[in-house]
């Protein structure tokens, strides 16, 4: 039976600040801000199944609203208690409004969400009473917590090593060995830091943990990456170990201070740039019904919804009031739950004025800039949008890094063999100095990566010429069209052995350019043992195995798992003498010796038919030089190996060969065997590292 509306006493009239939920000793404060509207509800349910609230309180224009500001203190609210908002206002579209009074609606600001087994996201697309449980805010008490004394390793970027992951398809995998309730969850990751230690990684990525809605995908299949958010301060409560959505604020916590103790910083992939919503026939979970015209970009007609992501719709981030909802996202990430960065899906979005247009100051991204809780965050931007605007190399600010998609593209192109790539080539393994070489930015500016989640994996990328995205029940026509990569040969997995050692050398060549350039490294989780998605390039609806990390791989791949190992202990050794602070990329390439070579020394071929240079570099202590030769000629290339320069003689020793069959591929620094000969061979599709140290 459905409740009947009450109004406190003026005495309850709460207050408009904070917003969101707030816990007194004796109740809570509630406060929600809503220009357009006329009316507002606050709903609070016994259960996270119920369809009706158990109470409705209605809140007077009069005595419960400041400026645009609805706002109530309700007596007696706990941690945990279920609620949400039904807003009254005009359903108008053409000119911006979406009300619908009938809807519960999510708290934008709620800590929690309570999601119920009944959830029917179609059934929210409807006008009206949806007819079934809608999901729920949740009242939290995040001050309890104890983090033991937890701080931010506060790693410089010029020593780290990032790892983007999923939480849950890090430990979901029967055989990854974590126990059955903790698989998929931030538990579960705990168990599995040993691997991510061993490996070597300072950083993990982690894939979307805001709370999102797994049903915005198509039918019978899950949302699996995330991509699509219903809160900015609510952890996905998938992750946790249980329904109790106040349960998974503590493991998550719990993780990040388990991975502080084994030094690896928290990234967060965070999206800004839209909502689950969607564009006109989306569901209306929150924000839609809120006030649609504050929250999301609109086209002239403003029933329509201008659709930079590529998803439906575009949040309004340059509006004060979102603008300053993500920055109390942000400071609630850092400053409750001790996260240490982000990587911002989409962030040119940012960069739009309210009427989609690109504007050279985006306030937004200023105010996290200058943000001073935010300072010492690492605040990393994909530096671009799904209608095509590209800030790669000209992102704001001074304090943000950038996704380089032109590394990854350049270093593909180049190593498949294509045609006019050896000057982009050559550009990239040494900072990118095209974008970031006159900005006085040191030279981790570049996050370099070959692969990401959107896309083909490392092994897929060697082994699929063409996507084979069929199980997403799109005919193949989602995820990208243009991989740059290539099979050797067979479309999949081969038997052919000589197929199978050009693939593992080229999986080799990827990873040590990865790790070796210029820039701070990311990798893909899974890559360092070649996990496959068997050529689908867009397993973002798949949560299966198919996208879960195979741990038989582990042992099936220890070799590659050591190449990469062995590769981070090294970097981790590289430049310790270096201010990393102090030193932008053009004075580190200014105090390093640099020279390019061809196959003849002296002699670097710049032509577009190039497919092979080599390069000395002497360290900036002086005392050890690296010469690197790449080949990605379809045969063998002898190499000449320079004996000296004007004031050093060079006693080469072989570090890595990609085309060697481990463990020769790679060796401790100080196993390293002499060379002895002035020319070294370097065989097809093969990287080539010599070290010397100089006296």
């Amino acid at each position: 039976m459905k409740p009947e509306p009450i109004v406190l006493p003026p005495e309850f009239k709460g207050q408009s600040f904070p917003i969101g939920p707030t816990l007194h000793p004796d109740g809570a404060n509630f406060c929600l801000f809503s220009k357009h509207s006329t009316g507002v509800e606050l709903l609070l349910f016994d259960t996270t199944e119920d369809t009706f609230p158990s109470r409705i309180i209605r809140l007077n224009p009069n005595i419960n609203k400041t400026y645009h500001y609805w706002h109530t203190f309700v007596p007696g609210i706990r941690a945990g208690q279920r609620y949400g908002y039904r807003v009254i206002g005009p359903y108008d579209p053409h000119h911006g409004h979406w009300f619908d009074g009938d809807k519960t609606l999510l708290d934008p600001y709620a800590k929690a969400v309570a999601v119920p087994r009944q959830y029917q996201r179609n059934a929210f697309c409807k006008f009206g009473d949806a007819g079934v449980p809608a999901m729920k805010s949740v009242v939290c008490d995040t001050k309890t917590y104890d983090w033991e004394n937890d701080e931010h390793p506060r790693r410089p970027f010029s020593k780290t090593i990032i790892y983007e992951m999923h939480v849950a398809g890090f430990t979901k995998n029967p055989n990854s060995g974590v126990s059955p309730e903790k698989r998929g969850t931030f538990l579960g990751l705990i168990e599995k830091i040993p691997y991510l230690v061993d490996l070597g990684v300072t950083a993990v990525e982690l894939l979307p943990v805001f709370q999102f809605d797994a049903q915005d995908c198509p039918p019978d299949l899950v949302n699996y990456w995330g991509y699509s958010p219903v809160s900015f301060f609510a952890i996905h409560q998938a992750y946790g170990t249980s329904d109790d959505p106040l349960k998974v604020l503590d493991e998550f916590r719990d993780m990040v201070k388990a991975l502080h103790r084994a030094g690896i910083e928290v990234l967060l992939d965070v999206v800004f740039n839209h909502t689950a919503e969607g564009g006109q026939s989306g569901p209306t979970l929150s924000f839609r019904g809120i006030d649609n015209s504050i929250y999301y970009t609109l086209e002239r007609d403003k029933s329509q919804y201008a659709n930079y992501s590529g998803t439906g719709n575009t949040l309004n981030a340059n509006q004060s009031i979102v603008r300053r909802m993500i920055s109390d996202s942000l400071h609630f990430w850092v400053k409750e739950m001790h996260v240490d960065g982000f990587r911002f899906d989409l962030a040119a979005i940012l960069s739009r004025d309210e009427k989609g247009m690109p504007i050279e100051t985006p306030p937004v991204l200023w105010d996290i800039e200058s943000d001073p809780v935010l300072a010492g965050t690492k605040l990393i931007a994909e530096a671009w949008d799904a209608a095509g605007l590209y800030q790669v190399g000209s992102f704001v600010g001074d304090s943000w890094k950038e996704w380089n998609g032109k590394f990854r593209d350049d270093i593909r192109s180049f190593m498949k063999g294509d045609n006019g790539g050896i000057s982009r080539f050559a550009t990239r393994v040494i900072g990118s100095p095209d974008m970031y070489g006159d900005q006085n930015r040191e030279p981790e500016q570049s996050i370099n990566f070959v692969t990401c989640h959107d896309g083909f994996t490392l092994n897929d990328l060697v082994s699929y010429n063409h996507k084979h995205n069929e199980a997403n029940k799109e005919d193949n026509r989602d995820g990208s069209n243009s991989d740059m990569s290539w099979n050797f040969g067979i479309e999949g997995p081969s038997a052919d052995p000589q197929i199978e050692m050009l693939r593992a050398r080229q999986v080799r060549n990827f990873l040590m350019l990865t790790l070796w350039s210029i820039g701070a490294p990311m990798i893909l989780m899974g890559d360092e043992v070649r996990r496959t998605q068997h050529g689908n390039n867009n397993a973002y609806c798949q949560d299966n195995e198919l996208s879960w990390f195979d741990w038989n791989l582990v042992n099936q791949c220890r070799d590659l798992f050591r190449f990469v190992k062995l590769i981070i202990e090294v970097r981790s050794q590289r430049d310790t003498a270096r201010d990393e602070f102090s030193m932008s990329l053009s004075q580190l390439l200014d105090r390093r010796i640099i020279t390019w070579h061809g196959v003849k020394l002296n002699q670097p071929d710049w032509s577009d038919h190039s497919h092979s240079i080599a390069v000395t570099v002497q360290s900036l202590s002086g005392d050890t030089a690296m010469h690197y030769m790449i080949n990605a000629f379809t045969a063998p290339l002898e190499f000449e190996v320079p004996t000296h320069n004007d004031s050093v003689v060079f006693h080469w020793r072989r570090w890595i060969d990609t085309s060697l069959p481990s463990p020769d591929d790679i060796c401790q620094l100080s196993d390293a065997a002499e060379i002895s000969n002035n020319a070294y061979v370097v065989n097809a599709h093969t990287c080539v590292i010599l070290v010397a140290r100089l006296s």
